[in-house]
């Protein structure tokens, strides 16, 4: 699951919990709390990270750089034959056939729903939001982007991702 953190209109940082969270830490001290604001991305809620509650993970096999955790995997041998000769091995692979298939399993509802939730926090108070979550309901991506122009590019951008994440990006006017 990825998180995207939110300072003012910027997009900080977008990876795992862990990442951001790490990432926080890091950061001076807020005059308000409320300009760094994180959302889940599969469904676009605002998530709370409490930087210091967040208990260090436990060192564990694999790569920690990288959030990866070692598990038995069991396939037959043709599937390990399959994987075996696929570019970057079988757990490259493996990792991108999950990522395809939590991409396709997400429904274009779900998709503007996601969108919907992070432009309720991030936009509710600008000019067109309410005519631009008609558009998004709408499946009418040029009125989107059109009634979008005047908002901060990172949010008009994530809401853009958020809404129709296997279209390619294009920019708004």
């Amino acid at each position: 699951m990825t998180v995207t953190a939110f300072l003012k209109d910027e997009i900080l940082l977008s990876g795992t919990r862990d990442r951001v969270a790490e990432a926080i830490r890091a950061l001076p001290p807020l005059a308000r709390s409320s300009d760094l604001l994180m959302f889940e991305d599969d469904s676009g809620r605002q998530i709370d990270l409490d930087p210091e509650a967040m208990p260090a993970a436990p060192r564990r096999r694999g790569r920690p750089a990288l959030g990866v955790e070692a598990r038995e995997v069991t396939l037959l041998p043709r599937h390990w034959e399959w994987l075996a000769g696929q570019p970057g091995g079988a757990s490259v692979t493996l990792r991108k056939l999950v990522e395809q298939a939590r991409k396709a399993g997400r429904s274009e509802r779900d998709a503007k729903d996601a969108a919907f939730r992070f432009l309720n926090v991030m936009a509710g108070d600008r000019p067109h939001f309410e005519e631009a979550v008609r558009a998004l309901y709408a499946g009418d991506r040029v009125r989107f982007m059109e009634l979008m122009a005047q908002w901060p590019v990172a949010v008009r951008d994530h809401a853009l991702g958020l809404a129709f994440p296997t279209e390619t990006p294009c920019t708004a006017g």
